[in-house]
């Protein structure tokens, strides 16, 4: 497996992994309804992931040529937006190594701590990478949310 900056065409990879992963790990967190919302894969597009843009930073693992997951951090909030794996690569490795190199990314561009908000099935995967519970919140889905923050 590697970790590489995303590009343009990992886009429509990041809308299928992103249902995929919401669809099968959601449920360990939230009502059917929810994670159906969630998953929103009727309205998710390739275009909702701006992996050009200034100011953010999209990072995708590669596993056997395949996109195994994907990380998101906006700078300008010094927030993680997302770790997503695919169902086929979990528990092997991948979402830690693209929040590592998320929180790589972030430091070397001056960041000294990151934010962000878990959905309730990741708060483990975060507690265990050092991140710490400082509240309650609503994702803008409108699904509740663990605030969490790590100094770096």
């Amino acid at each position: 497996m590697y970790v590489r900056p995303a590009t343009r065409t990992d886009r429509t990879a990041l809308a299928e992994l992103h249902t995929a992963a919401v669809e099968a790990f959601g449920p360990d967190g939230y009502a059917e309804e929810q994670v159906d919302e969630w998953a929103g894969a009727d309205e998710r597009s390739p275009e909702d992931y701006s992996v050009d843009a200034a100011g953010e930073h999209f990072t995708v693992a590669v596993r056997k040529g395949a996109v195994a997951g994907f990380g998101h951090l906006v700078l300008d909030v010094q927030e993680v937006h997302a770790v997503y794996v695919h169902p086929n690569y979990a528990r092997r490795g991948v979402g830690s190594a693209l929040l590592a190199e998320l929180e790589g990314y972030a430091r070397g561009h001056g960041c000294t701590g990151l934010a962000l908000q878990s959905s309730m099935n990741a708060v483990r995967f975060y507690e265990r990478a050092g991140y710490e519970q400082v509240g309650e919140g609503e994702s803008p889905g409108g699904l509740a949310v663990v605030e969490m923050e790590k100094e770096l």
